[in-house]
């Protein structure tokens, strides 16, 4: 008997084995939960989700999420099929001005409502939909992934930090409503760089993960440590914690530098 055992969900997201959500649908299905996956028409068609959802025994409906009638269709299927559901994976992030190396300080505003619409206003999208509906049970969970750039500044990351920010924030307020009427918990994650599909495609990439793996006292969490992370958040175990941003990082939200990081710089000074 898993600790989802009996739980029913939908995860958004799953694009291909190296993504948080593709690991999280496997620990759920581990654990005994059953969900629907999803993700947009285009991601279905670039990803392997199929093979996903053969694996845990899903099925798969395509939504894009930032469309109400796709998203309530979706929720309709899930419905059908498991009646009240228990917890919501929301994995889905995109900046087009990451994606054409646009600076900041030069951003294309169009794309900017694209991305923001794609990554943060979906979310609450989502749980209008399954608001609406009525169809979470009592202290059934919500889950976003974020990312520390909505705190601090990480030049590369672009409007995505932006894009993260307003998630978190729309966790918060939306996430009140949900415990005060309905009983149902709302977060966001905050994970260390991980080295997915999208993750990659950030300016720096590399050097973010490197430096937040040498900073951290226990090193980057890897996506599987997120996967486990969102498999208890979903659990029984964690019924009351909600409107939290959960750094999932090693430790690294709390540090300033470390030994190893200054001792790195200090003999790159002295060789030069």
């Amino acid at each position: 008997m898993g600790i989802l055992q009996g739980k029913k969900g939908i995860i958004f997201g799953a694009l291909d084995e190296n993504s948080i959500a593709w690991k999280t649908a496997m620990r759920c299905h581990e654990e005994g939960a059953e969900f629907v996956l999803t993700n947009a028409p285009v991601a279905l068609r670039m990803g392997e989700i199929n093979k996903l959802a053969e694996d845990t025994g899903s099925e798969v409906v395509p939504a894009d999420a930032t469309s109400m009638e796709d998203l309530s269709n979706l929720f309709d299927v899930a419905i059908e099929k498991f009646g009240k559901i228990d917890f919501i994976l929301h994995s889905i992030g995109m900046s087009i001005n990451v994606r054409k190396g646009k600076h900041y300080t030069e951003m294309n505003y169009d794309w900017l409502t694209k991305g923001w619409d794609i990554s943060a206003v979906s979310f609450h999208k989502v749980m209008r939909t399954a608001w609406d509906k009525d169809c979470m049970n009592d202290w059934g969970s919500i889950l976003a992934l974020s990312y520390i750039a909505a705190q601090r500044v990480y030049p590369g990351y672009n409007d995505m930090a932006d894009n993260k920010a307003y998630l978190e924030s729309i966790a918060r307020s939306f996430g009140y409503y949900w415990g005060k009427e309905k009983k149902v918990r709302v977060n966001t994650i905050s994970q260390s760089p991980t080295a997915t599909t999208a993750g990659q495609g950030v300016s720096g990439f590399d050097g973010f993960l490197q430096i937040a793996d040498e900073v951290s006292p226990l090193g980057n969490a890897t996506a599987d440590d997120c996967a486990d992370l969102c498999v208890m958040m979903f659990s029984d175990f964690t019924k009351r914690v909600t409107l939290q941003n959960l750094y999932n990082d090693g430790g690294y939200s709390n540090m300033g530098v470390s030994e190893g990081l200054v001792n790195k710089f200090i003999n790159g000074l002295e060789k030069s």
